[in-house]
Formats: C-alpha cells, structure tokens, sequence
C-alpha cells in the first residue's frame, strides 16, 4: 500500500476540509491496550457544528478512519 495516499495529514483534508477560518486541531491521541498502536481524535468546527473523527495508525504506517484487525493465532507446519 502506498502509505502516502493515507498519511494523516491526507485523511484530515479529505474528512474535515480544514480552512483557515475553520482549522482542524489534535484534541486527544493515545495508544491503544496492549498492543500499543496509535490512535488520534481531530476536531474542526463547520457549520454544521463540531465534527470530530479518530483516525488509527495500522502497521504498515498507514493512518484509517477503522482500527487496525486483531491479530488472531494461527496454526503453522
């Protein structure tokens, strides 16, 4: 995956449309239970009111608006 076409800055144009008058801020990020993967809260204010989206890092860097799967044990030869 190209993980330039999902960069967090990417994701944060494309769903809150951020402007000058309207910026989108970092209101909250963490990690997530054991696993330690990354999450972040952006907020912007429309006209419609607060919108406030998280995005989740997966492994292969890339930032979605689902969380990465669980990792499920596997029976090998």
């Amino acid at each position: 995956m190209n993980t330039g076409q999902r960069s967090l800055r990417l994701l944060v144009e494309k769903w809150l449309a951020p402007t000058a008058a309207m910026p989108a801020h970092v209101t909250r990020f963490s990690r997530m239970g054991a696993n330690q993967r990354r999450y972040v809260c952006v907020e912007a204010l429309h006209s419609t009111g607060l919108l406030a989206i998280f995005f989740f890092r997966h492994d292969d860097g890339s930032w979605c608006v689902f969380p990465p799967g669980t990792e499920r044990p596997t029976m090998r030869v």
